[in-house]
Formats: structure tokens, sequence, C-alpha cells
């Protein structure tokens, strides 16, 4: 069999359980949960970190957004690192990319301009990833586009307007690269969308028109139904976000299927982080912006992963808990491309096929924007630590953390109630305590020192 084309599929603060494959009971994803019945679903996938930029940092270079100096949004990715781009180009594919970058412009504060600034102009092609052809896509999509109508810019820096609803406005574009596309190499594509986010300017979620009535009988999520949010004016839209997501999903494989190109593509379905609905992150450890995300919880740090196509076929469920920090590594191992210690994770196709033996079963994460933190979750347990001296805006790491959350997630699912000053989950605390350290070692940071939370 030739090399496979891999495809990216990727959504910007979705939840895994927005999804049928999931346990949605609303029908908001049947192109996907066939995808997942054909392929492989990773029941437990945690991003690595939940903000958008930092995470996008990651995905393009397989390296924890601290080692590159991209920890939080509005950080440039490097122009001298690596990239899955480079990779690929290196070893024979032809590369696109369609929808948001976030990667291209810094600022200093949220209130400086930015330097460089390509917020709302087009990405010069030094400063798209080593992505060297087609290519539709925006710095802050959320600055040139709304739910309905905006513009991104081609290869060439040119303009491209659309009008319509954004999720299939950007698919008409990943359609067009379809169209076009010869076969004489294999093609890498990333299709980034920026739904379901909020859209800022609007401070809203922004579903196709009707998603309101369409999606009103919805079933709350267990931590979103036990907490005060603003989910309950935005979770149809939200949903509606989703299930436009899905639709264009299936345009994609059915262009796919006309070209010839299905059985032969890998497809990779999986989101930067979640959304927590402005339930979380109102401790007095707050140290910077929040609103959606930012935080070490469930509903930030889970997200979904489907993975279908050659190497992934059986309808398999995975309960082992990975990282969506181990995409980059995945996607070139895809490719036959074998990048070694270069790049952070693990072969994602491994855990698939049930190659674990060794393996710990844990996830790691850096969190950064609300304060200066990270956390590990195990089977049993989630816990985070904070640098109380940092406001996680200026600072990516720190020598010195306290305890921040402990959750039992086999008696607390929901991860309700912090036992973090809960003198039984002392040992389980302090044990905890250095597997974290061992984890902030691996990803190149200095071991910290942690305390106990203070009074």
């Amino acid at each position: 069999m030739s090399r496979p084309n891999i495809l990216f599929y990727f959504t910007d603060q979705q939840r895994a359980d927005t999804l049928g494959c999931y346990g949605q009971e609303l029908e908001i994803s049947p192109n996907l949960d066939q995808i997942a019945r054909e392929g492989v679903l990773f029941e437990e996938a945690y991003t690595a970190q939940p903000v958008c930029g930092p995470c996008r940092a990651l995905f393009q270079t397989g390296r924890y957004p601290t080692e590159i100096n991209c920890y939080r949004n509005s950080q440039a990715l490097p122009l001298n690192v690596k990239t899955i781009a480079d990779y690929f180009h290196e070893n024979g594919y032809e590369t696109a990319y369609v929808g948001k970058w976030h990667l291209a412009s810094s600022r200093g504060t949220y209130d400086m301009p930015p330097e460089p600034d390509y917020e709302t102009k087009a990405i010069p092609p030094e400063r798209r990833g080593g992505y060297k052809g087609f290519w539709r896509a925006a710095d802050i999509l959320e600055f040139t586009s709304h739910g309905y109508d905006g513009y991104v810019f081609d290869e060439n820096m040119q303009k491209c307007e659309f009008k319509g609803y954004r999720a299939d406005c950007i698919t008409d574009f990943a359609l067009e690269f379809l169209d076009q596309y010869t076969g004489e190499k294999p093609f890498f594509m990333t299709i980034s969308h920026i739904e379901p986010h909020h859209q800022n300017d609007h401070n809203c979620y922004e579903g196709p028109e009707g998603s309101k009535e369409r999606f009103k009988n919805y079933k709350l999520p267990g931590d979103l139904e036990a907490l005060d949010g603003d989910y309950r004016e935005m979770y149809p839209d939200y949903l509606g976000c989703c299930r436009s997501l899905d639709d264009n999903l299936g345009r994609v494989v059915k262009k796919l299927k006309e070209k010839g190109l299905y059985e032969n593509t890998v497809i990779v379905y999986a989101s930067d982080h979640g959304s927590h609905f402005r339930t979380r992150n109102h401790d007095s450890h707050l140290r910077g912006g929040d609103d959606y995300k930012r935080s070490c919880h469930s509903g930030c740090l889970k997200v979904p992963l489907v993975i279908s196509g050659p190497g992934f076929r059986g309808g398999k469920r995975i309960t082992d808990l990975v990282s969506t920090g181990s995409l980059p590594k995945s996607f070139l191992a895809m490719a036959g491309v074998d990048v070694g210690d270069a790049m952070i994770g693990e072969n994602l196709k491994k855990v698939a096929d049930g190659e674990t033996e060794g393996r710990i079963n844990r996830i790691f994460a850096q969190i950064s924007e609300s304060r200066t933190g990270r956390c590990i979750r195990t089977e049993d347990y989630l816990y985070s630590v904070y640098a109380p001296d940092s406001d996680g805006w200026s600072e990516g790491s720190s020598d010195y953390y306290e305890d921040d959350f402990l959750y039992d997630l086999k008696k607390d699912p929901y991860e309700l109630h912090n036992l973090i000053r809960d003198p039984a989950y002392k040992e389980i605390r302090a044990e905890l305590a250095g597997q974290l350290i061992e984890e902030m070692v691996k990803a190149g940071e200095k071991a910290p020192l942690i305390r106990p939370a203070s009074d």
C-alpha cells in the first residue's frame, strides 16, 4: 500500500461529550459517529495545553509550548523551529492548511499593539510554519470573520472573502484543495475550524441560524448541571456549531470518496481544548484572564480524538489515558517517519494496537494565562499546582508551586469537591506531587519545589 494521505480535522474549544460517539443523546455527529465505528476512538483523550495558541504551537512542532516560548496566546511560532510541515515536505508529502492559524503575531500584553502584526493581514510564507502549498488561512480567524461572513488569505497573500456560515465556507476551501489535488504526492492537510469557539467580540457562541430552537432539548453534562455558568443561553448554539462541523466533515468524506481517496486517507478528528462555560476559575488563585478554558478540569482538558483509515480500523474504543500532545509524532509515524525524541509523546498507533507494556497511564498538562500551573491526571486522581507569584501571562514556568486542586475521580467524576486540604489524602497528594515533578522534568523544566496548600 502507498503511503497514506493524512487529514487533520481540527476543531476549537469542543468538549468530547458534544458527540454521539462520546454519549451525546441529541443527533449532533452522525458522520463522525460512523467514522468512529470504522476506526479508533480514544475515550480518555486530553489536551496538553488548554489555550488556543499554545496548543497549536505544540501541534505544529511536537514540543511543549514552554520549550519554544509559545506558552500563551499572542506569541509567534519561532522561525527556527522545525515543524511537522518541514518533516512532511522532506519526506515527499504535499501540505495544505485551511482555517485558523494563530501562530504568526505577538503581543507583549493584550493592550499592546502586536509586533509582528498579522492578526488581520496576510501571513507571509516564512511565518506559515513550513507549509509551502495550498493555504487558505487567517492568523486570528475570529478577527477576520464572524459566524457568518469574513475572509482569509491564500498562498499568494491575496484576500479570499466568503459569504455564508463560516464552517461551511472554511470547508469549501478544503474541498477546493481536494478538487485540484493531482495525487502525484500523498498529502497532509489540516482543516482548522474555529467552531465551536465563542465569537470574541460578540461574547457568545454563534451556531447556524435556528440552533437555539433545534437544540433546545439538550441534556447538560454533569459538571455544568452542578455549577453556575453561562451555558443556559449558550449551549444550544454551541451544539449547533458542533452539528455544523459534523455536516461539513460529511462533505469532506463525500469528496474523498468521489476522488477515490477515502480508503487511503487517515482522518484524525480532535480539538485543542474544551469549554467550562465560565463554571471554573472563580478561585482566589486566579492570576490572569479567563473565559471558557485555561483550567485543569476535564471540561477544558478532555477532548474528542477519533482516528480512522489505514492502520486505524476495527471500531476500537481505547480506554487508556492519552494526550493529544502525541499527535505530531503520530502524524509523522503514519507517514513512515520516526522522529524519535525530537518530539514529545508517543505513537498513538501503538496504544491503539495494545502495545502498552511498561507504559505509564497518566497525562500531563501545562496551564497558562489564568495562572502558571501544571497538572497530571491518572486513572484515579486529578492533581494540579499553581505558582503563587506568577500572573500566568508573563511567566510560562516557575521554580516554586503550591497545591491547587485534587479530585478523587472515582468518587467525584465531575470534579466538584477539591480535596487538596483533606488530611485523609495527604499521602496521595505527596505521591502525585512526585509524579508531577517527573512529568515536568520530562517536559524540559527544572524540578520545582511543590509545597502543600497554604491556609
